[in-house]
């Protein structure tokens, strides 16, 4: 096969990797001896998991996050130029969903190089589909403003859209500030609408459960540093 940049998707925690990634995942990752990731200490940890027999000191990893200079990101993908391929490891789930993997791949689509994304866990498509949602039309925005005049502003806005134009609305918040963009959500938006929570996907302290605004209200669950999943919808 020629040199290609392979998409490599990771556990969303601590669950075992023969539930959420297939076999062909780990023949393709002990073909490969160069490695984009975010941290290279827990991309070794995750390679390690998945085959501890592994030689971790024989790879070479590039480090990919925000204080990673632009121009340097090209520079990552010369091995390829070279006849070896090269993986994308997410801190979790799957590489450019929300991961800087995204401006690597942009980088390779301009370079016509073969970008090969492998099957994996991902937190928004798994909240969605369980969700109860429109999955024909859905939008993910990532983090809502921090500002809280801004973020009442964003939730009114996302709350419209599920009306106006029957979409539903995705978004996350740091583990940390989840009780406090929940009671937001409850505070702002129509007693009709409804909100998922989906948490700890895929773990064994899995929540995933759709309900109204004032049926939330009789019954909050604690979020606190529990990586979570928001859903908006009619």
């Amino acid at each position: 096969m020629e040199a290609s940049l392979f998409l490599i998707p990771t556990t969303l925690g601590d669950t075992a990797i023969s539930k959420v990634l297939p076999d062909y995942n780990k023949t393709v990752v002990l073909s490969i001896n160069y490695f984009i990731v975010e941290n290279i200490r827990t991309a070794r940890r995750f390679l390690k998991k998945m085959e501890p027999g592994i030689d971790i000191n024989a790879l070479i990893f590039y480090t990919l996050d925000k204080h990673t200079a632009k121009e340097s990101i090209a520079s990552f993908l010369k091995p390829i130029e070279e006849g070896h391929s090269i993986g994308i490891i997410s801190e979790a789930g799957c590489p450019a969903i929300a991961d800087p993997g995204a401006e690597v791949v942009a980088i390779a689509q301009q370079k016509n190089i073969r970008v090969i994304p492998l099957a994996g866990p991902s937190s928004i498509l798994l909240a969605l589909m369980a969700s109860g949602f429109n999955g024909q039309s859905f939008a993910f925005h990532g983090y809502l403003p921090i500002d809280n005049e801004q973020l009442i502003k964003t939730l009114k806005t996302l709350e419209q859209r599920i009306y106006s134009e029957n979409q539903t609305q995705l978004f996350i918040e740091t583990p940390y500030r989840n009780n406090k963009i929940l009671d937001d959500i409850l505070k702002n938006c129509k007693s009709s609408t409804k909100l998922c929570i989906a948490a700890d996907i895929t773990l064994d302290s899995e929540y995933i459960k759709t309900r109204s605004v004032s049926d939330w209200k009789k019954r909050k669950p604690d979020l606190s540093k529990r990586p979570c999943i928001f859903g908006l919808y009619k």
